[in-house]
């Protein structure tokens, strides 16, 4: 298959925006600017009140898909949820029943399964997702990876069902062949507002 430009999937981590010292209204402007038309906001440390603040800032100055990041007590402020497999398992040891229950909470938002494996991609399979992102594909510094795939996992994204959002150490100049929808830009998309 020919490889193409995979879309932007933006990783709105707050860890980097500290890092980087950028902020959330900077970003969602960048983002728009660029034409980038999804974006996950994760932010695990911080408290109710600043992550309730940061997506209402990235709604008022962005207007693609907000996915938030394992805290289905947010999806009212985002257009879907991205859960990892231990959210998952947490919500019911019963994959299918899980989503099931997510799926009541959320209805027809987006819902995204993080996957690392064949394994975990053929139950993904049977799930009701919107996408499933994979990886890690090269080490990364936005987050701690046991396992980094390599090329190995291009291979196993084509055993999906659903678009696939490679992860891990991607680059703003990858291009990827199909099932692979998205390249998820962390640490990237940073440098990248750095340099422009």
């Amino acid at each position: 298959m020919k490889e193409r430009e995979a879309e932007i999937y933006a990783l709105i981590d707050t860890a980097l925006m500290r890092r980087y010292r950028i902020d959330i209204v900077t970003v969602a402007v960048f983002l728009k600017s660029n034409g980038i038309a999804i974006a996950q906001y994760r932010n695990k440390e911080g408290s109710e009140n600043e992550c309730h603040r940061d997506l209402e800032l990235l709604r008022e100055h962005y207007d693609g898909t907000i996915i938030v990041n394992d805290r289905i007590d947010r999806i009212d402020l985002a257009d879907g949820l991205h859960l990892g497999q231990e959210d998952l398992s947490a919500i019911d040891k019963d994959p299918v029943k899980a989503v099931e229950k997510v799926r009541k909470r959320i209805g027809g938002k987006t819902l995204g399964l993080s996957t690392h494996n064949r394994e975990e991609i053929e139950i993904a399979n049977t799930l009701d997702l919107g996408y499933i992102g994979l990886g890690a594909l090269r080490p990364t510094s936005t987050k701690e990876v046991e396992s980094i795939g390599g090329e190995a996992l291009l291979e196993i994204a084509k055993d999906s069902r659903h678009p696939v959002a490679i992860i891990g150490g991607v680059r703003w100049e990858d291009r990827f062949e199909e099932p692979i929808r998205y390249k998820v830009l962390g640490s990237a998309l940073f440098e990248r507002m750095l340099t422009l």
